[in-house]
């Protein structure tokens, strides 16, 4: 965990209700948590982070959305994967806070200062910005919620 005056970049994605998202424009209204997985094993990690947030009232005053990271491939592989995440969330809400994005992985990481694709990363972005107000790696923890809650 560390602090940061980066810039997060441009992620274009569909959330699994189908919709074009732009992450993080689509959500500038409020401060945004940006929880980004690449693994499948990482689903677990990214759901217990985001009850810890939402037990703790931060989906009344933050934008949490889950970004799954996945190397760009075929149009089919992408439908195909989609159809599979989609069928196996059936809660609308949960649809639409998750967007895939199918990016050039190793830029992708590189962009984030991200140093491997081992475990779940997230950060906290500046309503109306880009800006990367601090970031974490691994599942939320309780003294994560200090940190967020001190911007």
């Amino acid at each position: 965990m560390s602090a940061s005056g980066d810039e997060f970049p441009t992620i274009q994605g569909r959330n699994l209700n189908k919709v074009n998202k732009s992450v993080p424009e689509d959500f500038v209204d409020k401060d945004l948590i940006v929880i980004v997985a690449f693994q499948q094993w990482h689903q677990p990690l990214v759901d217990e982070s985001i009850s810890l947030l939402e037990n703790n009232g931060f989906g009344d005053t933050h934008n949490i959305i889950e970004v799954p990271t996945v190397q760009k491939s075929s149009k089919l592989f992408e439908v195909y994967l989609d159809g599979i995440m989609r069928a196996g969330i059936r809660d609308d809400r949960i649809r639409d806070r998750t967007i895939t994005a199918y990016v050039d992985l190793d830029q992708f990481l590189n962009n984030l200062d991200i140093p491997s694709n081992e475990t779940i990363y997230w950060f906290l972005i500046e309503k109306d910005t880009k800006n990367i107000l601090t970031r974490g790696y691994g599942i939320i923890a309780e003294e994560d919620l200090n940190l967020i809650n001190s911007f």
